[in-house]
């Protein structure tokens, strides 16, 4: 990971580019109805799929204007600057059982099946991230249930 960090940089001071690499997870969600993510920092770069608005994505590397994200597959691509926002969203990696308050045994909030997208309203907090569903129902979900968060 260093020496790809090293190399990335390497190759955008060549090019007169600023690079800001991400030290901890920074997770930022797709700000638009639809927004393509590309196999290289180009509109012209080939087209790789289109996430949904608050898809959450992971900043990897900043390079002027466009930002390599990674997804909830893993997988690694690109995306312009302006078409995330720093709104956070969490997707359930599996089914989950959301609680009323942070506790395996709080009252459930609510049942959330694997992919759902969730709003976050406050981050980790003893292993569990306060969410809010769009219908407005809100409850605390495992951290590690969860990919965004």
């Amino acid at each position: 990971m260093v020496m790809t960090r090293a190399l990335i940089t390497a190759a955008a001071l060549v090019l007169g580019q600023t690079v800001v690499v991400a030290g901890a997870a920074d997770f930022r969600s797709a700000a638009d109805a639809a927004v393509i993510l590309y196999d290289a920092p180009s509109v012209k770069a080939r087209k790789l799929y289109i996430v949904n608005r608050g898809y959450p994505l992971e900043v990897v590397v900043q390079v002027e204007g466009w930002l390599k994200v990674r997804d909830a597959a893993g997988t690694l691509s690109w995306v312009e600057a302006k078409a995330l926002d720093n709104a956070r969203s969490v997707l359930l990696k599996a089914a989950a059982t959301v609680r009323q308050k942070p506790a395996d045994d709080a009252p459930v909030a609510f049942e959330a099946q694997r992919d759902l997208l969730l709003e976050m309203v406050e981050g980790a907090n003893a292993g569990w991230l306060h969410v809010r569903h769009r219908d407005g129902t809100a409850g605390y979900v495992r951290a590690v249930d969860v990919w965004g968060g």
